[in-house]
């Protein structure tokens, strides 16, 4: 099984970038998970730069999520929802209609905030995007609180919460691996 993890947090250590580790040690053995860098360098979407000749980068993402079993998704909330660079990058994934990358790829939603809601909006927002875009976002999600008490050292502290991320990636791990 290939993953690819989208980190909507732009910052190396973040607590999101933290979840994304958690979520990937959670995988079963011999799968394999490549947490995706460049969302910061796509260009805004815009149909004119849309087509065959899509900005390099745009197309490496697509590329990189074509040949992915499955993704996982991992977000901050920003103003009560999920990041602009993470909603590109969704955006980007969307086209061509009929043909998008995204298109039937099962996603896990996870997300970190240093809120007690733990991120409610973004993942609301997150799974509601991914399906308009056409994509197979499961149904639960994981919301980490408080983020910063329970995301230490790389380790999550908190075990009630590390079921959660090991019980969602456990879901998308035993969904059927989808054609690239």
């Amino acid at each position: 099984m290939k993953v690819l993890v989208l980190v909507g947090s732009l910052r190396d250590d973040s607590v999101n970038r933290r979840l994304a580790d958690a979520a990937i040690s959670h995988l079963p053995a011999g799968a394999q998970a490549v947490i995706w860098n460049g969302i910061a360098e796509l260009p805004h979407y815009s149909e004119e730069l849309d087509g065959a000749d899509a900005p390099a980068r745009v197309q490496q993402l697509r590329d990189a999520v074509a040949s992915a079993d499955a993704l996982i998704l991992v977000t901050p909330e920003y103003n009560g929802s999920l990041p602009g660079s993470l909603k590109n990058a969704i955006d980007w994934l969307s086209r061509p209609r009929g043909s998008a990358a995204i298109a039937g790829k099962p996603v896990a939603v996870l997300a970190a905030s240093g809120s007690p809601r733990g991120a409610q909006w973004a993942r609301e927002d997150a799974v509601r995007i991914l399906k308009v875009a056409g994509a197979a976002p499961l149904e639960s999600t994981v919301g980490v609180p408080i983020a910063h008490q329970v995301l230490v050292d790389g380790v999550v502290a908190d075990a009630a919460v590390d079921a959660e991320i090991a019980a969602l990636v456990a879901q998308l791990s035993d969904l059927p691996v989808v054609a690239a």
